[in-house]
């Protein structure tokens, strides 16, 4: 008997190693973090160009819209149809709506808003000379707001269900049904009647006398501020009561971490975002409410321009005072919103994974 041999099996052909590969590299985590905020403030630009772009329109429309005629309200009724004609002219009324909306928005960029058709004085000149009053009663608004408003808030968040949570909730209740007018009558008949120690009206440039111009700015953005302040307490009080009930919170104290390393280190940085996205909403509530707060104050402020403007029909001043405001408004919006975007959890959770 003879014995066969069986083949050898087949092999598969050996692969040689190559080179090793170098390890991907990940961005740490600041860098992954200020990627995240790059592309939500990209964005956010995107869509404050777009806001914009759709506030112009909508000015522009309500100008049309308004069928104001420059002869009309500059001669009045002795205005012949050749002196008509040849004011459209001048003010390039008698072209296309179109070419007139592109031709203004082109002017406005470059900083061009037109003339006054009673004074034939700049809109723009106008405008600088009036803006600097609301700007700096809104900034001093927003910054007693966010004082007064986050201290009543930490303080509530910290006494949950106590005496000062109880006692913040009903004053925030309070105000928050109280519009800026009424708020403002209270504080003259309080602190300008009664006290004696406050003006209740008229304004002094801040380059020209801070002291005085404080005097005159603190009970116009009290009455502005309070509102927002009741918003901005309830949001950081809910915002806290929450993260000090989170897990990160819990376990810092039992690490041995001291209260207020806690607080304000962890907790009340996760509770900014919530509120900032308050207070972003409350801009232009502040910016609207100046319209009255203006008036009842005394203040030459851009809402006080705009309305005198629009009671003679002055149309190019009240357009350029409507987009300027439009362009505060959503500049400053979105300013919050990208601190609302850096402060916020998940950007960083996001960075740190990038």
């Amino acid at each position: 008997m003879s014995l066969t041999v069986a083949p050898e099996a087949t092999r598969p052909p050996e692969v040689q190693p190559g080179p090793a590969l170098p390890p991907a590299r990940r961005p740490s985590g600041r860098s992954g973090r200020v990627v995240a905020l790059a592309r939500a403030t990209a964005g956010g630009l995107a869509v404050t160009v777009t806001v914009l772009l759709l506030a112009s329109v909508i000015t522009f429309a309500l100008g049309a819209l308004s069928d104001s005629n420059p002869a009309a309200a500059v001669l009045g009724e002795t205005a012949t149809p050749a002196d008509i004609a040849r004011m459209d002219h001048e003010f390039g009324l008698d072209r296309p709506l179109v070419v007139q909306y592109v031709t203004w928005v082109g002017d406005a960029v470059r900083g061009d808003l037109g003339r006054s058709w009673f004074t034939t004085i700049p809109v723009g000149d106008s405008i600088r000379q009036a803006l600097p009053v609301d700007l700096s009663i809104a900034a001093l608004a927003l910054v007693l707001a966010i004082l007064i408003g986050g201290t009543a808030g930490i303080g509530a968040a910290l006494s949950n269900g106590g005496l000062v949570d109880r006692a913040v909730t009903l004053v925030c209740s309070v105000l928050a049904t109280l519009p800026p007018f009424v708020i403002g009558m209270a504080l003259i008949v309080v602190f300008s009647v009664k006290l004696q120690l406050l003006p209740a009206g008229g304004y002094v440039p801040i380059d020209q006398d801070p002291a005085q111009w404080l005097r005159f700015a603190i009970l116009p953005a009290l009455a502005l501020s309070l509102d927002v302040a009741a918003s901005i307490a309830r949001q950081l009080r809910t915002s806290m009561v929450t993260a000090l009930g989170e897990n990160y919170a819990i376990g810092a104290e039992m690490r041995g971490y001291g209260r207020s390393r806690v607080l304000f280190g962890h907790v009340l940085r996760n509770a900014a975002a919530p509120t900032l996205a308050v207070i972003g909403l409350a801009i232009p509530l502040i910016v609207g409410g100046a319209v009255i707060t203006e008036r009842l104050f005394g203040l030459p402020g851009v809402a006080q321009l705009a309305l005198q403007s629009a009671e003679r029909g002055d149309v190019p001043v009240v357009l350029g005072t409507l987009l300027v405001t439009a362009v505060v408004v959503v500049v400053a919006s979105g300013v919050v919103n990208v601190l609302q975007k850096s402060l916020d959890p998940t950007t960083r959770r996001q960075g740190a994974l990038r």
